[in-house]
């Protein structure tokens, strides 16, 4: 039986004895993907331009950088801090950011400075980069476009916000009207009755704003409660579940006002592939009922996109006020959906689009964000998002688009087949893409 001793540092390690990872099927696939595609010389040329030719020592590749962002979507990691402490802890992870042996995953402070040193247009084109890798194997085809919002929390509290006019803070507010009411040193609980039986109580973006990021939105969450927060809004390929266009829009704007920014980037997105929807070939633009406007629809109407958006039910009558232009395209709009094609994208719609946002914002971790302002959120959403994409070919390729996904694929069966004459053991092993059958056969005699 062996013994554990007290650990003795050691001066020379032979490299036969130094330990090695047996792989991991999702990221070695994936590590054969990327570099088959060239996918480091790219960000590298798209990144030379942002540092120095001659000032220090070398940096780690940028590759490296968006690699580990990747493995934050893959792994479900929404920290900075979380990602580079999970790729220090698995030997696949090392392989799959192509380290040395002896040289060190880099800290959260190296994503964090390289981040800031990247514009937002680098992150724009690695994110084209995967959307046009996926497109070669038949991932986008850009006829139907499904659009949602979803909500996002930010890394601020709401005690920590200021009236915009005088810099007050909340809790001072409170402590002032106390003081006012009689109360000379008010407690916490003072406070907290205050504000529960105050008239009037209401946080208004125009009147409120954090003092740690300014650029989040008070907003109600999916789960009901009040928080500072961003939105993000994707366009969603219905046709196969690809993410053409993430945008983090700020929380207190209204869908109707950000579609058409979001829209703008698929169609950006859309044209780099070829398959930008033109007013002779218009796209089909598939929307919930939070996108339906007279001025949305007159807007869209006989252009590069074909609206199918839900219809709020109404009691009163429509007034049009002589305005023939949104009289027609509501009509339009209205005859679309009610067609069995319209009815089976909508359905469609609410399958696809709130599939990519459960992927990744509850299963990849980003519900909340640990970044702050809205340009470093944005890129890191965007990589993440083309974690998703990327996700997607893995399925198409391994039958698996996440680690766990492929772990769990990696199961053996065993099955017994018995007849009068004979008993049969079949052990039906997967490992992704690999089905391996054993089968053992006895027969007897009576």
């Amino acid at each position: 039986m062996g013994r554990q001793g007290d650990r003795q540092g050691e001066l020379m390690v032979m490299w036969s004895e130094m330990p090695r990872s047996p792989g991991h099927v999702f990221y070695d696939r994936l590590q054969e993907v990327l570099l088959g595609a060239g996918f480091d010389g790219f960000v590298e040329d798209a990144c030379r331009a942002y540092y120095a030719l001659t000032m220090g020592a070398p940096s780690v590749p940028p590759g490296r950088y968006f690699r580990m962002h990747m493995v934050g979507y893959f792994e479900g990691i929404d920290s900075e801090r979380g990602i580079a402490w999970r790729c220090s802890d698995s030997f696949s992870l090392r392989e799959f950011l192509r380290l040395e042996t002896t040289d060190r995953v880099p800290d959260h402070s190296w994503l964090s400075k390289t981040r800031g040193r990247l514009p937002h247009e680098v992150h724009e084109r690695v994110f084209g980069w995967v959307l046009a890798l996926i497109a070669e194997r038949g991932l986008v085809r850009g006829e139907r476009i499904g659009v949602d919002a979803s909500t996002m929390e930010a890394n601020a509290a709401l005690r920590a916000i200021v009236r915009r006019d005088t810099g007050e803070g909340y809790r001072a507010m409170l402590t002032r009207m106390a003081q006012e009411s009689g109360i000379e040193t008010p407690t916490v609980e003072d406070l907290i009755r205050l504000d529960r039986n105050r008239t009037g109580k209401r946080l208004s973006n125009g009147e409120w704003v954090s003092a740690t990021d300014p650029d989040a939105r008070i907003a109600r969450m999916k789960d009901g409660t009040t928080h500072l927060a961003y939105k993000p809004e994707h366009a969603v390929d219905l046709d196969t579940g690809a993410i053409v266009a993430a945008e983090i829009h700020a929380a207190d704007e209204g869908d109707t006002t950000t579609l058409s920014g979001t829209l703008a980037v698929a169609e950006a997105n859309l044209d780099e592939l070829g398959k930008a929807p033109t007013q002779d070939a218009p796209a089909e633009c598939v929307a919930d009922k939070g996108y339906h406007s007279r001025t949305v629809l007159k807007r869209l109407d006989r252009s590069a996109w074909t609206t199918r958006i839900a219809e709020p039910q109404r009691k009163a009558f429509s007034r049009w006020h002589g305005d023939k232009a949104a009289r027609s395209a509501v009509y339009a709009n209205r005859i679309r959906l009610r067609s069995n094609i319209g009815k089976e994208a909508m359905r469609r719609r609410a399958e696809v689009v709130e599939r990519s946002f459960a992927h990744t914002l509850e299963r990849g971790g980003m519900r909340r964000t640990w970044l702050r302002g809205r340009e470093n959120v944005r890129k890191r959403y965007l990589i993440h998002v083309a974690g998703h994409n990327l996700g997607l070919m893995m399925h198409l390729l391994i039958g698996a688009g996440t680690p766990k996904e492929a772990a769990a694929r990696s199961q053996s069966v065993l099955l017994v087949l018995r007849t009068p004459c004979a008993v049969t053991l079949v052990v039906m092993a997967s490992e992704a893409d690999v089905l391996v059958l054993s089968a053992i056969h006895t027969a007897w005699m009576h």
